[in-house]
């Protein structure tokens, strides 16, 4: 079975109960699409991918629907790491990877096609087939120290 999940919802959609209407994640979450759960609480639910990157690849889903990290509130902020550590655990016992990579779009710049703040948990082996690079950047003299400088003052105010 496979979803199309390049859809992008409409703003104004009706929201139930932090449903949203349109979104293939928050139908998951109800139910109403058939998905494999791997680990379930009050918060959370996580899903096995249906397109995986690899073997064991995870999806953790905020039940609540929330856009992106940037409408997160702290509270779930700081519980999804703490699920995605659970679940890193499990997945490395289970399947004695060597290494696993945590992705997480925010925005379509950034590549998030379903914008349901889903976090990815990818199991990696030596010579895999899974891909997660850039072509390494560099600041002018002073660049970084500025850049560091303003974000440290958006963040006081």
């Amino acid at each position: 079975m496979r979803y199309n999940l390049g859809v992008k919802y409409p703003r104004g959609q009706q929201e139930r109960n932090g449903i949203m209407e349109n979104c293939i994640f928050c139908k998951i979450i109800a139910g109403s699409i058939p998905s494999t759960t791997v680990y379930e609480d009050k918060d959370f639910k996580a899903i096995m991918d249906i397109s995986p990157a690899a073997k064991g690849h995870i999806i953790i889903l905020p039940k609540k629907h929330i856009s992106n990290i940037y409408e997160m509130d702290d509270d779930i902020a700081s519980k999804v790491l703490i699920v995605a550590k659970k679940i890193a655990a499990a997945i490395k016992d289970e399947l004695q990877c060597p290494g696993l990579n945590i992705l997480q779009n925010n925005g379509e710049a950034a590549g998030q096609t379903v914008f349901h703040y889903h976090m990815h948990l990818i199991p990696r082996n030596q010579g895999d087939k899974v891909k997660v690079t850039w072509e390494p950047g560099s600041y002018q003299d002073g660049e970084a120290a500025q850049i560091a400088k303003a974000l440290e003052k958006r963040m006081l105010n």
